[in-house]
């Protein structure tokens, strides 16, 4: 396969300007409709799930040494200054590489797929550890609704580890568009509801994991068939909705194994 390698030595160059957008500006990707993968888990994560990069983007002092798998994998490749391509990054340490991609077309709601529902989330950090959890557990889908960080934002993304590329990702939808779904959904509380060790899991079902001060707002709430608490004999008040996220898809996996 012929690759077509260019060079940039100019830090007015639109794609570096682009760049510079979908490293720091969280809505970028939505605007430019491409993502802008940094380092080399993230890259490897998404050749693994069979993602074909538009841009692979190199270092300059990189370059020579890239593997060939990452510098043959993209339509075109580029070769930027070190300097230039580490203006770029919103890391503390910059990686020396990355690929452009274009955005994935959203799909379309799968009635029955185990899901999880995120209700309003605002840290991408917890967004980001709940996909991961989801793939980890077989919750192949997850549906951020209206008011839930951006789930293709960088932060996100490299909270998702690569978890983004084994998932359907349905964002911004409003309430109703859950009416889609059939299978029981199940909230989480912190203080009412079956003990989630004690509770027969209905499989496959949707979690509802509610934003992190509020928790699952009422309108959606009204929607569940059963509600979830985490026996927490240490006394404290509430989990993080991640580490909650974790617990209960866990114990979904589980029973389901059973």
């Amino acid at each position: 396969m012929t690759v077509e390698v260019q060079h940039v030595t100019s830090r007015d160059n639109p794609l570096l300007k682009d760049l510079r957008r979908l490293a720091q500006d969280p809505g970028a990707y939505r605007k430019l409709g491409r993502l802008w993968l940094e380092g080399d888990h993230l890259c490897r994560a998404a050749l693994a799930r069979g993602v074909r990069p538009a841009i692979a983007v190199f270092s300059r002092s990189f370059w020579p040494a890239a593997p060939a798998e990452w510098a043959q994998c993209a339509i075109k490749t580029i070769v930027i200054d070190d300097a230039l391509l580490a203006g770029v990054s919103g890391l503390e340490s910059p990686a020396p590489m990355g690929f452009v991609l274009d955005l994935p077309e959203q799909p379309a709601l799968l009635p029955n797929a185990s899901t999880v529902v995120l209700d309003r989330l605002q840290d991408a950090g917890n967004v980001g550890s709940i996909l991961r959890s989801a793939s980890a557990f077989g919750f192949t889908q997850v549906v951020a609704l209206k008011g839930t960080a951006a789930l293709w934002a960088p932060k996100v993304l490299r909270a998702g580890m690569g978890a983004h590329f084994g998932l359907r990702l349905i964002e911004g939808v409003a309430l109703d568009a859950l009416d889609g779904l059939a299978l029981p959904l199940i909230a989480t509380s912190s203080h009412q509801g079956e003990w989630l060790h004690q509770a027969a899991l209905p499989h496959p079902c949707a979690w509802l994991m509610g934003h992190e001060g509020q928790g699952v707002s009422a309108e959606l709430e009204a929607r569940a068939s059963h509600r979830i608490r985490i026996a927490q004999p240490g006394g404290e008040e509430s989990l993080n909705v991640a580490a909650a996220a974790a617990i209960c898809l866990h114990a979904s996996a589980a029973q389901a194994g059973n």
